[in-house]
């Protein structure tokens, strides 16, 4: 991240906006993949679930997307789902609008259908591929997004593989190794990411690590991040893997990041996983990365987190002062010829 950017995000901070804006365009999905967080009971927070969701198609759903980036004015901007390639068209015509306004995008998908080659164009966009392990766990996971399909619709694309751990892939020793022998001599591929499965708390996924498992895959992503430069993962985030954020009060990714469901107006919360997360077993590489580092410190025992609950207590305070003596706006419908796609 540049200085620049940074000083950014902590002007937009102060000022009590959140520097990112997470946007689930659609509730649709051509996968069923187990442990998935969007379409877990408890993700909107309620006993609606996000497949019950009314979500929009074509040029209303570019309008709406548009309007909230305007109103939020976020540095960057995560479009997930469901899968965003389920509405590739609205891509086409998103990108380039939330560019223009000095935006990074980050798409993530199971790539089930072809990565554009024009996207390759946008400077500022980031294509996320989900990878559930090696190709025999993958394909019973994620199918119909089979390593095959996967391999040829990235095809001249340049993309970052996530893959998130779980208990199932870690039973066998050098599982993480293979998997980054496979993808990082991919020439698609220019970065790869780990995370940890996060559960809700209370859950009993099969998914879930147990502490052992926990700590091994600590120690060997250390020592992978020597072997494979593509392993984008400093050791200062590896670090936090061990200690996550005890809270959402004390995580900046979730202080720091709006999340809306598909209706366009449903905020999740705490944090993308929505619910009531495990935060003690939290290995979201997004929530690691910033608190690696909120713990940078800035001079003597102060560090970047201390200024930044600072900074975010006084803008929180600044935007409910303005709220106290603004008008409440009325907000007219946004007029379109497409129909809301029924649940």
């Amino acid at each position: 991240m540049k200085s620049s950017e940074v000083l950014r995000a902590w002007a937009r901070i102060l000022a009590g906006r959140a520097p990112s804006l997470s946007i689930e365009i659609t509730k649709e999905c051509p996968l069923r993949c187990p442990g998935c967080y969007a379409f877990d009971a408890a993700h909107l927070g309620g006993p609606t679930q996000l497949r019950e969701l009314s979500d929009f198609k074509g040029d209303e759903l570019v309008m709406r997307v548009l309007a909230l980036i305007d109103e939020h004015l976020p540095l960057h901007v995560s479009l997930v789902g469901g899968d965003p390639l389920v509405r590739h068209r609205e891509l086409d015509s998103l990108l380039p609008q939330i560019e223009s306004r000095g935006a990074h995008t980050q798409i993530v998908t199971s790539a089930f259908r072809e990565i554009p080659a024009a996207w390759m164009n946008f400077k500022k966009l980031n294509v996320v591929i989900s990878v559930d392990g090696l190709q025999p766990e993958h394909d019973e996971r994620r199918k119909p997004a089979t390593y095959d399909r996967i391999l040829r619709n990235i095809q001249g694309a340049r993309v970052t593989v996530h893959c998130t751990v779980t208990s199932q892939i870690v039973q066998r020793p050098g599982y993480l190794d293979e998997f980054l022998e496979f993808w990082t001599n991919r020439p698609e591929v220019k970065r790869v990411w780990f995370s940890i499965f996060t559960p809700q708390r209370g859950a009993t996924d099969k998914e879930i690590l147990t502490t052992s498992q926990r700590k091994s895959v600590i120690a060997t992503l250390r020592q992978l991040r020597l072997e494979y430069p593509t392993l984008d993962m400093p050791e200062a985030l590896i670090r936090e893997i061990a200690s996550p954020p005890g809270s959402p009060e004390e995580c900046i990714f979730a202080r720091t990041t709006k999340t809306i469901s598909a209706d366009l107006k449903t905020h999740i919360t705490p944090c993308q996983f929505g619910g009531n997360p495990d935060c003690e077993q939290c290995g979201c590489v997004a929530s690691m990365a910033l608190a690696a580092v909120g713990h940078h410190r800035v001079v003597g025992p102060l560090t970047a987190g201390h200024l930044f609950m600072a900074s975010d207590r006084l803008g929180k305070r600044w935007q409910r002062f303005k709220q106290t003596f603004s008008p409440k706006p009325t907000v007219d419908p946004i007029p379109s010829p497409f129909n809301i796609l029924a649940p």
